[in-house]
Parts: structure tokens; C-alpha cells; sequence
């Protein structure tokens, strides 16, 4: 989803080698001097989409879903996986899957959260005429098909807190996947009409909705502590108001003013001062955050050799390095590859990855080339949402490629990210867009996966390589993480050749919280850990 050092690579390992998780979490006791009744105000945007987990694949409603839903395991700060509904995760061949939940657990209306919650809910979200954004979440479960309705036919309940996933080939991550929102349960009451329910969510998570309204499109969500969540992230704080801001100066003014209690992105124009105003209140840290844009095959120019040979040209005539230290004050590292440096088995040294480094010669060789196939005509534009604050990266990145190729180039601005993704979504954008990933899970593969893969969810520009495919397959039915990622950096050298989208910088988290709040922690994904808050 949603675009971000941690114990990343112990995690992926136990998980090839035990395939199982069992367990559960601790509870950690709020603050002696804190109100457990306060509401914590945070900084977000206007979901996409309505709040259904499976057709929920940005940051604005993840952030929610993830607050008001409890799924199998969640993610402690550093991308562990603790057991929130499950009681054990088991497999011996890591393609049969026996999953226990936790007796007694509920929904907030009181339907119980059993196997059918889960069971009846990813089918849904597989069912091809559904049409879910996070449908390829389930593609590796027998039965799912892209083209026609199919029943998920690995999906067995057993019983009510017993059921079993069959997948149609080994995946040692699959253990690995299940705290991704895509994975999370529905109530029975859902099914009466979904689309409303996607206003009005009912979930089973540490936050329920603060009653009917809470939800105010382009305003803000108001949520309240779920007095009976019985997992491992137990609110030490009353609620969580999230307001959709649509400028992050605003925001940042706003933390400044303590009118707002946490911040998850400092505006361009504060880097250099943040955490000076800030002080020990400044967040600053690494995250398994990707960014990049992306130019789709069917713009003009950009099919075929030529556009190939355009891609290459205008990667290289990025000048990474000035960018993320001028623009970004050194929070940004530039991209050696397709994934993050938190992530196991990430690679700074893949078979083609000069394509990202700043060279105004080739650049500019490698444009004549595309011009002899067709000459260049218009202007290259790069769209963003204006929400966002992309600005000022977007304005540098055009500069450096209108001044290595001689080029007219500059940023297409949206006002708001919905906005800017619907058009993107609907496949109705005639420019090159601002893309980024932040991770689902803590894996290689949920960085190419969902955004490369044929025909998956997340896939903007549409790319389609075979090689890349059968890379990509191989890497997800290994049982062994090492010799998986080997595939997963293979893969990445056809990415480097192609250039689906163009790598730009990894992410760090830059964020702040305010004189009044105490005990925050900003996760391996970027995310703060709102449970944890105390005011």
C-alpha cells in the first residue's frame, strides 16, 4: 500500500524456517499521569475509496482500517508478527496452512469474528467481477482466477475458530502477509449491504467509529477506544480523530500550535528546521518507504524500443543525489533498486542499476536514439497530488531533465490525492505520476508483487513482462528466504532494463508530535503507533 534500522531480517527468516506463528502479545499499562479518556488528533487524507478492507490499498484508509480492524497477526514496531485474532499459524509444506483463532472474540455490533468472518471476506475480495483493488492478495490461493468468478476453493472452515488455506504453490511469506488490511475478517452484518457498510464500518479492532457521522468526508474520522478489543494493541488513550489535511504545511503549523497532537509527514519547506523547532519531539528515522513515478506504455512516445530507450534518458538525467540533499535536507537516500534498505535481501549492487545513477552524457545519447525512431514532441509531465507536498521534488526532478535533455518538462498539480489517484485508477491520466510504495509487509515481494506484476492491483502503468512473472513466481514458492530473494533480485535487473517506473529515492519517516502527548512511536511502515499514544 500506501509509501517507508529494524529487525526486518530476523523476522523473515523465522518465518521461512518455522512457518508457524503462535502466541500473544502483551499489554502495555498507560501512564500514571495520563487520561485514558483523551482523544489523539493526527494528520491524514480523504480515502480513496470506501472503507472495505480489500478495495483499501492507500495510506488515508489504511491508516483507518488498520486503527478499527484486528486481523490474523499484526506488526509490533520493528515489523514483527504478533497474534492478534489467531491463536496458530502451522504449516509443514508452507502450502497447506491450519489457522486457529481465538475463541469468544467479537465484531463491534457483537457478530462473532470466526472462521466464516475471514472465510466469506477474502473471497469476496477475490471474486473477479468485484472487481477489489487488493484482489492479487489472494491470487495465490487455489481457485482464484483473474478472469472469471471463482469460488477460493482452498478456503475450508473447520470449524468455527479452525480453517485451513491451500495455496496453489509454496509461499514461505505467507504467515508473513496476513496483518495486510487485504486479510482482514468481516462481520455477517456486512453482507446486507455492502456499499453502506463501506461508510459506516464495523470492525474489531482497538478503535470502533465514534458513532454514525464519525466519518466526514474531507474533513476528518473521529474514532473511539473499543472498550472490547482483547488483543495486543489495547488503546492507552481514549480515541483517535484523524483530520484529512490538504496542505501538510497546514499540518505542520498546526503541530507547532499543539492543535495537533501527531504528525506523520514535515512539509519540504520545514526540513531543514524541523527538528531544531521540534527538538527531542522530531521524528527522523528509516522506514520501508519507496518512491518513484511512473510513465504507462500508452502515453505517446514511451511504447515499444523507444520507449525504453526515454525511460533510461530521463532516469539518468535525474540527478538523484543534489535532489534529496538540496530538496530534502538528508531525508532521503537515493535508490539503488526497487524495494528499501530496512527490507531483507535489498541489493545496492543489482545488474543494472547505473540506469539510476546521473549521467547527462548517456542520458542525453540515449534520447537522440529514441528520436530517431520518433522525434520528441510536447512537454513531460509529471502529475502529483498538491496534498501532498510533492512540489518541490516534482519541480527539481523536471528541471534536471528539461536541463540534461533540452527539453520543456514540468509538474502537473492536483489538488488532492483522491483526486489525482481516481484519474490514475481509471486509467484517464494522459502524464507520467507520482508512485510510491509503503510496505504492506515486511518482504521483498510486496514490493514488486502488487506494482509489477501482470495485472496486479496496484500495477499503474500496466507492465507485463513474462521473464519478470516467472522470476517473481519462482521467488514467492520458495521455502528457503535466501534463495527466494535471489530470485527477487533477479527480477528487479529485468525492472532496471524496463523500467516500469522510475526508482527515485527511499523514505525516511519525518514526523513530529506535540508538547502534550507522550509515548509515541513511529513503525517499521512509517505509521505512528497511535494505540500507544497517552495525552
Amino acid at each position: 500500500m500506501k509509501i517507508r534500522s529494524l529487525g526486518v531480517t530476523a523476522v523473515a527468516v523465522a518465518v521461512a524456517s518455522a512457518l508457524a506463528l503462535s502466541g500473544c502479545a502483551g499489554e502495555s499499562a498507560p501512564a500514571e499521569s495520563s487520561d485514558s479518556s483523551a482523544i489523539i488528533t493526527a494528520n491524514g487524507s480523504e480515502p480513496q475509496n470506501p472503507l472495505i478492507p480489500t478495495n483499501t490499498n492507500e495510506v488515508g484508509g489504511g491508516k483507518i482500517l488498520d486503527s478499527i480492524f484486528a486481523g490474523l497477526v499484526y506488526y509490533d514496531v520493528d515489523g514483527k508478527p504478533i497474534n492478534e485474532v489467531a491463536e496458530s499459524i502451522e504449516t509443514d509444506d508452507a502450502t497447506t496452512f491450519t489457522i486457529k483463532i481465538k475463541p469468544d472474540l467479537t465484531f463491534t455490533n457483537g457478530d462473532p469474528v470466526d472462521s466464516e468472518s475471514f472465510v466469506k471476506a477474502w473471497n469476496y475480495g477475490a471474486l473477479a467481477s468485484n472487481a477489489q483493488l487488493s484482489s492479487y492478495f489472494f491470487e495465490d490461493i487455489e481457485g482464484f482466477s483473474y478472469d472469471e468468478d471463482t469460488e477460493l476453493t482452498g478456503l475450508k472452515v473447520v470449524d468455527d475458530t479452525t480453517f485451513t488455506v491451500t495455496l496453489n504453490k509454496a509461499a514461505s511469506d505467507f504467515p508473513l502477509r496476513l496483518g495486510y488490511s487485504a486479510f482482514f475478517p468481516l462481520p455477517a452484518s456486512a453482507w446486507d449491504d455492502i456499499e453502506a457498510y463501506g461508510q459506516n464500518p464495523i470492525g474489531n479492532g482497538p478503535y470502533k467509529l465514534d458513532g454514525e457521522g464519525a466519518w466526514k468526508h474531507n474533513e476528518k474520522i473521529d474514532l473511539v477506544k473499543n472498550e472490547d478489543y482483547k488483543g495486543g494493541r489495547v488503546a492507552q488513550n481514549g480515541g483517535l480523530s484523524i483530520v484529512f489535511y490538504l496542505d501538510q504545511t497546514a499540518a505542520y503549523s498546526d503541530l507547532l500550535a499543539n492543535n495537533l497532537d501527531v504528525l506523520d509527514a514535515i512539509p519540504d519547506s520545514a526540513y531543514s528546521t524541523f527538528e531544531s523547532d521540534l527538538g527531542d519531539r522530531a521524528i527522523n528515522q528509516a522506514a520501508a518507504v519507496f518512491q518513484s513515478f511512473t510513465i504507462p506504455e500508452r502515453l505517446e512516445h514511451f511504447g515499444g524500443e523507444e520507449g525504453k530507450l526515454r525511460r533510461q534518458a530521463i532516469s539518468m538525467a535525474i540527478n538523484r543525489d543534489e535532489i534529496t540533499e538540496v530538496i530534502f535536507e538528508g531525508t532521503r537516500t537515493p535508490a539503488t533498486d526497487f524495494t528499501s534498505p530496512v527490507i531483507a535481501g535489498h541489493s545496492d549492487s543489482l545488474k543494472g542499476a547505473e540506469v539510476l545513477e546521473f549521467n547527462e552524457k548517456e542520458a542525453q545519447k540515449l534520447w537522440a536514439e529514441a528520436d530517431k525512431i520518433s522525434p520528441w514532441t510536447g512537454t513531460f509531465s509529471i502529475a502529483y497530488n498538491a496534498d501532498g507536498g510533492h512540489q518541490g521534488w516534482v519541480d527539481a526532478v523536471s528541471n534536471s531533465i528539461k536541463n540534461v535533455l533540452g527539453i520543456d518538462a514540468a509538474g502537473a498539480p492536483y489538488p488532492t490525492f483522491k483526486e489525482a489517484r481516481t484519474l490514475i485508477t481509471d486509467r484517464t491520466i494522459t502524464t507520467a505520476f507520482r508512485t510510491g510504495w509503503q510496505a504492506d509487509y515486511p518482504g521483498l515481494f510486496n514490493f514488486l508483487g502488487p506494482l509489477y506484476a501482470t495485472n496486479a492491483g496496484s500495477n499503474d502503468g500496466d507492465y507485463s513482462n513474462p521473464e519478470f512473472d516467472k522470476l517473481l513466481a519462482s521467488g514467492a514458492s520458495e521455502t528457503d528466504i535466501d534463495a527466494a530473494n535471489a530470485d527477487f533480485q533477479a527480477a528487479q535487473e529485468i525492472l532496471l532494463e524496463d523500467l516500469p517506473a522510475t526508482p527515485l529515492w527511499y523514505a525516511n519517516v519525518t514526523g513530529g508530535f506535540g508538547e502534550s502527548v507522550s509515548n509515541v512511536q513511529f513503525g517499521w511502515n512509517s505509521v505512528p503507533l497511535y494505540y500507544e499514544i497517552t495525552k
